[in-house]
């Protein structure tokens, strides 16, 4: 949704530098999931964690390229469904399947385990239907609370074909050519960084985010793993949303109006999918 981030900070005045950092990447899949649908054919108690909206369409893609869709539609009807917030549950509901359990703001893997808190987990199959990467933390919390866990990945998190717009990106950070920088999902720091790698230029770009760039970070999850390479958001909505995270960063340069060199209240944050 990078031109959609974008147009949103145009209307709050700034000036945009987009650098898609992500592009979501279907993989075959069609041996794991046709094991999977072999799995619900058998009367078991079990649990289906959807993580993403990208996920759970993947999965119904590949189903129903199985000609097997009813067949996933009834069983999830019959099953435990257990969504980490709005984005899956609304692909479910695309199909006519609602959740039975759903994840609070702001829609972490803990606030997923909250939600099943009062559930016995044990011996019970517990299917997660993981994002662009494994989440190691909900596996190996599932499996503590007694669950036999099996794990699908429908698709991955890859870079974009193109990544000159991120060099690009990298060296304005370097040479402070940027006021501030939005990540809507952990990866695409992670992808940031691993571009500023491979150029020679991770640390500077560190010390740039460090030091002169204001970061904003849409969530928690993204800000922990910007966190623990040393780079700490000025900017964290409340709301783990596009809309509030825009306006958020707005309001903090309308707070500090020369929190940047720059000496305009502006800003060209990275926008990116993912």
């Amino acid at each position: 949704m990078g031109s959609e981030l974008a147009e949103l900070v145009r209307r709050y005045g700034g000036a945009v530098r987009s650098a898609p950092a992500v592009r979501e990447v279907a993989i075959d899949c069609a041996n794991v999931v046709a094991g999977f649908l072999r799995h619900l054919e058998k009367h078991a108690p079990r649990a289906i964690v959807f993580l993403t909206g990208a996920g759970a369409t993947a999965l119904f893609q590949e189903v129903e390229r199985q000609s097997r869709l009813p067949f996933l539609i009834e069983s999830l009807k019959r099953t435990t469904v257990v969504c980490r917030g709005p984005k899956p549950t609304a692909a479910l509901k695309r199909y006519g399947v609602s959740p039975t359990f759903s994840a609070a703001s702001p829609y972490t893997s803990k606030e997923l385990l909250d939600a099943l808190a009062g559930a016995d987990l044990t011996d019970v199959e517990v299917t997660v239907v993981h994002y662009g990467e494994r989440s190691d933390l909900l596996a190996n919390a599932l499996r503590l609370r007694g669950a036999a866990l099996n794990e699908l990945c429908v698709y991955e998190w890859r870079l974009p074909d193109d990544i000159g717009p991120l060099e690009e990106l990298v060296r304005g950070l370097v040479k402070r050519e940027v006021d501030a920088v939005v990540f809507t999902s952990q990866v695409q720091w992670k992808h940031l960084l691993r571009v500023a790698s491979a150029i020679g230029l991770a640390d500077p770009v560190v010390e740039a985010l460090r030091s002169d760039v204001i970061v904003a970070a849409v969530g928690p999850v993204c800000a922990a793993v910007l966190t623990e390479s040393g780079v700490y958001p000025h900017v964290v909505p409340d709301n783990p949303k596009m809309g509030p995270l825009v306006a958020a960063l707005a309001q903090h340069f309308a707070v500090h109006p020369h929190a940047t060199h720059d000496p305009y209240d502006s800003f060209e944050p990275h926008t990116g999918g993912g």
